[in-house]
């Protein structure tokens, strides 16, 4: 039921959230997911399933969705509650019991650890009707498919990890992969910007597109170098822009919280400036914050230890290590069964 009391509820099924979920359930607290998706794994599994992931401790490379297995997997274990295509709106406290409000009901919990990544996101689009209009045609702002693309000939916009992670990628799928760049320094990780150069992609930088040309679908994509203005013509099948992601906090703004920009501010203990409220992942803001997934994860087990001593005062936020924990539990196990 859902307004039934847990001991954490967990707002945002991403790959933060879906490890929160295993360590809460590892330290034996009744917990909860909720997310305004219709699958776990969050950004990653909406954006970039088949992009490989490398820099997740234990992994040279994965694929997201494989990433999204494991985790959904390891939290599964202890057999939360899952709430999906469900979207939180209010928050309120009723004595020692928080209780949050979404499209669907109440949600009734001790504590709430807020996962959300970087909010609700919608990747930007040009904003230009004559580009815009390409859309599901050939123009696409996000990839969930390597497969959608074998054999076409593609042009890559932007210089960030999502633009050079998928032009990569795409190596062995596509026929010629041409990459534009607005200028000559990109934001993606070093390493990734070797591989670009080491790679058979065409770079172009300094190259900025100007229009699309096709017949119903799309054919050719003019693009123009912004020092000189000349043009040049590329015989395209598809165009993969990655301009980056609108996010927005929504109704979690509005919950009191400190808030800086787009972010909710926790001290050392995940702590937000609201009791009961911890945050952790890309939607948190501290000194010396950074947005990785691999944060992330100790950000959750953080979060998690610390909450458990927010419900039991007695117990400790350290957890122990792991493998002597679960060697009591199975031999627990064993003496009852």
């Amino acid at each position: 039921m859902a307004d039934d009391l847990f001991d954490v509820t967990i707002v945002g099924a991403g790959p933060t959230g879906l490890f929160a979920a295993y360590y809460a359930g590892f330290r034996g607290l009744r917990t909860k997911l909720i997310d305004s998706q219709p699958d776990l794994g969050g950004q990653v599994t909406a954006l970039y399933p088949d992009k490989f992931i490398y820099d997740v401790a234990g992994f040279p490379k994965i694929l997201g969705k494989d990433l999204v297995t494991n985790l959904v997997e390891q939290a599964m274990q202890y057999k939360p509650a899952v709430h999906l295509n469900e979207n939180v709106q209010t928050f309120s406290r009723a004595e020692d019991v928080l209780e949050l409000g979404t499209d669907l009901g109440t949600h009734r919990t001790k504590v709430v650890l807020i996962t959300a990544g970087i909010g609700a996101f919608t990747p930007k689009t040009f904003k230009r009707p004559e580009l815009d209009k390409w859309m599901g045609r050939g123009l696409h702002f996000a990839v969930r498919s390597k497969e959608d693309f074998r054999g076409k000939r593609l042009l890559v916009i932007g210089g960030g990890d999502s633009a050079l992670d998928w032009a990569l990628g795409l190596v062995g799928y596509a026929s010629e992969i041409t990459l534009i760049h607005r200028r000559d320094q990109f934001r993606a990780h070093e390493d990734s910007v070797k591989k670009l150069f080491s790679s058979p992609i065409t770079v172009k930088v300094f190259y900025e597109l100007r229009t699309i040309r096709g017949d119903g679908q799309v054919r050719e994509a003019v693009i123009f170098s912004n020092k000189t203005q000349a043009e040049e013509v590329l015989p395209v099948d598809a165009v993969l822009a990655f301009l980056g992601l609108v996010s927005n906090l929504g109704p979690i703004r509005e919950w009191g919280m400190e808030i800086d920009d787009d972010s909710i501010v926790v001290n050392t203990k995940m702590e937000t400036t609201i009791a009961g409220l911890y945050a952790a992942g890309d939607i948190t803001a501290y000194p010396g914050k950074l947005k990785l997934i691999a944060t992330g994860f100790g950000e959750a087990a953080t979060a998690v230890n610390n909450a458990m001593t927010y419900i039991n005062p007695k117990a400790s936020a350290f957890p122990g290590h792991s493998s002597s924990i679960m060697e009591q539990k199975e031999k627990a196990g064993a003496k009852t069964s």
